[in-house]
């Protein structure tokens, strides 16, 4: 990870990299991409760039492939918070803005068990 010096503290270059899986398995089995996670992923890079919270020391919002969270999907993880949560709808998408990338509160209901 870049890092970034701020007085003498090291930094990281994102204050938070959001990570949303949106593979799509061949065999038609479960995974983010049946459940709308690449329009959930654009939908929230647009809000966080209409919030002006995306860039440099700010959010970015990036495509994974296959986080291996397929029965809990969709999914997302934001680090370095190495926080996991799972969405319906834009509410909760708006909600995870909102909350944690800036307010820094993680939002419990939508948290996925640390364990698979």
């Amino acid at each position: 990870m870049i890092a970034l010096l701020r007085g003498n503290h090291a930094m990281s270059f994102f204050q938070h990299h959001v990570f949303f899986c949106v593979n799509e398995r061949a065999d038609g089995s479960q995974c983010c991409a049946q459940h709308g996670a690449q329009q959930a992923r654009d939908y929230v890079k647009k809000r966080c760039k209409e919030l002006g919270i995306h860039g440099p020391g700010q959010v970015r919002i990036n495509t994974a492939g296959c986080l291996d969270r397929c029965a809990q999907g969709p999914v997302l993880v934001v680090y370095p918070d190495e926080t996991w949560y799972t969405y319906v709808d834009h509410e909760d998408l708006d909600e995870i803005i909102r909350e944690h990338l800036q307010g820094g509160r993680v939002v419990t209901r939508l948290l996925l068990d640390r364990q698979p």
